[in-house]
């Protein structure tokens, strides 16, 4: 309950000069106040590092002799500093470009003209439309030299990354892509109407000399692979395979939740992870209903470089004895980063939470998965007979 103010306090001076004079007296006390509260909060907000970087760039502009880079450049490399000096490898800021191609890896499409892209002797770019794409419909050719997107030049000093994020857009959008064609390379204009272009994140086969097993490599764990994975299996199964692998060898990982569903293809029941944000209560994954593969003969092949998701994935699978992990051990990456767009196209990704397999030992930190059949990393022809007769040796 609040206390009551005295009655006092609640009336009007019965001096008008006296109740205009102390008007005034709070005027200036409530203004001293504002100023006062703001110093402060100036003060803290910006503190003594972002004094430093003030000062520090007050000299470099009036003192270095070469000019200062252009604007997004010194804010790019002060945000890398500061993450630099937070020691921790997985928050990390990407520039538009890349962030574009992997936020498109990661929903498993895109918005694009259908082009394969290569690069000429002098290092140009080369387009080379698919057949029956945007590209191929609005009259581009192949080898046509790719000179301006949307007005920005095309020159052999521009990376894959940023030459692709130029053509990439929302499906239905136009851009305007102009080319030159040999011999003389003359400037032609395009207006080439974005399509959704599938990028997938799993491809499979059955296993060279045994029809019986199907190989489901996962390349990316998007937005689109347990869909995938369905699909892939179906496929399989048509074509006569009873017994599956699951080669997550190089998968570098992708979204939780899509690791999350594609274990629950393969599971019946329990815990799939547990995973914490810092000051938050543990969240628990698990198997809401039986999958539509936990009949499936399985293993999964796994290597140093399989790692965040794909591991989530994989240690789901082994920690309920589901499936055995073929190969060498995962590499041990048991965060997660939560992305935020900065505005501009760039994003800062940042470690929030770690995550675990309930009682599988040892922890994945530092240690990964550890394999249930090994196998030498100097014999890599020998990874994929050993899955074969892995899982060819279960009953199920």
């Amino acid at each position: 309950m609040r206390p009551s103010l005295p009655k006092s306090s609640l009336q009007e001076p019965t001096n008008p000069l006296l109740y205009w004079g102390l008007f005034a007296l709070l005027q200036v006390f409530l203004l001293l106040l504002a100023f006062a509260a703001g110093y402060i909060f100036h003060q803290w907000y910006t503190g003594d590092d972002l004094a430093l970087v003030r000062r520090a760039l007050t000299i470099l502009t009036q003192n270095a002799y070469d000019p200062l880079p252009q604007p997004p450049a010194p804010q790019y490399g002060m945000i890398r500093g500061m993450l630099q000096a937070m020691n921790d490898p997985y928050t990390v800021f990407v520039e538009p470009p890349q962030a574009e191609l992997q936020s498109n890896q990661l929903e498993g499409k895109y918005g694009g003209i259908g082009v394969r892209l290569e690069r000429d002797a002098d290092n140009y770019i080369r387009l080379f439309p698919l057949p029956d794409s945007p590209a191929a419909r609005a009259g581009i050719l192949e080898n046509d030299r790719l000179l301006r997107v949307d007005g920005k030049e095309i020159t052999p000093l521009l990376s894959y990354d940023e030459v692709q994020a130029a053509i990439r857009g929302r499906v239905g959008q136009h851009v305007k892509i102009t080319v030159g064609r040999e011999p003389a390379f003359q400037p032609i204009e395009y207006l080439v109407r974005r399509a959704e272009v599938p990028l997938p994140s799993v491809t499979w086969n059955l296993a060279p000399d045994e029809a019986r097993v199907g190989v489901i490599q996962i390349n990316v764990i998007a937005e689109t692979t347990p869909a995938e994975v369905r699909k892939a299996i179906q496929d399989l199964q048509q074509r006569g395979a009873t017994h599956f692998i699951l080669d997550l060898r190089n998968n570098g990982g992708g979204l939780v939740e899509a690791g999350v569903d594609t274990a629950r293809l393969f599971l019946e029941k329990g815990t799939i992870i547990q995973q914490q944000y810092r000051g938050e209560e543990v969240k628990t994954y698990s198997v809401e209903r039986p999958g539509p593969f936990t009949a499936l003969p399985l293993a999964v092949l796994v290597n140093q470089s399989t790692a965040s998701a794909a591991e989530i994935l994989a240690g789901a699978l082994q920690g309920q004895g589901r499936a055995p992990l073929v190969g060498s051990p995962t590499y041990g990456k048991d965060s997660i980063q939560l992305v935020f767009d900065l505005g501009d196209g760039s994003s800062l990704h940042v470690t929030a939470a770690r995550w675990w397999v309930p009682g599988l030992e040892p922890a994945i930190r530092g240690h990964g998965l550890q394999p249930d059949v090994p196998v030498s990393e100097d014999d890599p022809d020998q990874w994929l007979r050993t899955a074969v007769e892995t899982v060819l040796s279960q009953t199920r």
